[in-house]
């Protein structure tokens, strides 16, 4: 088998400990651990700082607490910060209201290759399951589970991996909430573009820029399976804002940005 690579597995979270606990705890059942996670916070209270305390002693890889104070959504900026610090040649990043599948780090590094990034897709948890998955802690969901939506998303076949065609084209189903690329090509795209402003379009126009760069996808189907937490969507005041950054990135086949990650490293 060949050597899989190094790697640190980065999630942005902002006020929601009771999720990011159900996050870590699935990671924690993980059948393969990052080489060291970080939790990129968007400027929480010491609530989160609570959770990330508790479970640094459990965890036998390194967990890093990136903080910066709040002052609205800057999810581009927290993510720059995280990712300059991270020492894994490959990034897995997932979103804070995420619970992994147990296969979940395993399958991302496994059809890792060099030139292509991965994206996932997600089971929905249902808005009503909610009072019993905080209570119970629930960490485990299969095809028969209640509560859940999308549920064929929940088989894992990862011998169909091999029949998955890249992309030279930017997907519509891409989802920062489950995806992974290689730090040195994140880097020569100069990261995520701090001129977006609050929710949306930040995963996808970067990930646009690595097709720019000549760098393709590969869709994750039966393998690298999370669940969605369910969440009142979050204000979309300036998205149109962000789709024009978004189609300006396309149209002039941009790669690099000025505002990004490079002022961290």
């Amino acid at each position: 088998m060949r050597k899989l690579p190094t790697s640190t597995l980065v999630t942005p979270t902002y006020n929601w400990p009771e999720a990011l606990e159900l996050l870590l705890l699935s990671l924690l059942r993980q059948t393969r651990l990052p080489d060291e996670i970080i939790i990129a916070d968007d400027g929480s209270t010491a609530e989160t700082k609570k959770v990330i305390d508790k479970y640094k002693e459990k965890f036998s890889v390194p967990l890093i607490h990136v903080w910066h104070e709040d002052k609205g959504n800057r999810k581009p900026a927290i993510m720059n910060k995280a990712i300059a610090q991270a020492k894994g040649d490959y990034i897995i990043e997932i979103d804070g209201d995420i619970i992994m599948e147990k296969h979940f780090v395993e399958d991302h590094l496994r059809f890792a290759e060099q030139g292509m990034y991965l994206f996932g897709s997600r089971v929905n948890i249902k808005q009503e399951k909610l009072p019993e998955l905080f209570e119970k802690q629930l960490t485990h969901f299969s095809f028969l589970s209640n509560g859940i939506k999308k549920r064929g998303r929940t088989l894992r076949v990862p011998f169909l991996m091999q029949f998955a065609k890249p992309t030279e084209l930017r997907s519509k189903k891409l989802r920062g909430c489950n995806m992974s690329f290689w730090r040195k090509d994140f880097l020569a795209i100069n990261g995520f573009n701090e001129n977006l402003v609050g929710w949306g379009i930040d995963d996808s126009e970067m990930i646009q820029r690595l097709h720019n760069l000549g760098i393709q996808g590969k869709r994750l189907k039966y393998s690298g399976i999370a669940y969605h937490i369910y969440h009142k969507e979050q204000s979309k005041s300036h998205i149109d804002v962000n789709r024009k950054i978004e189609e300006e990135t396309t149209l002039k086949k941009l790669t690099y940005i000025e505002k990004g990650v490079s002022q961290y490293l």
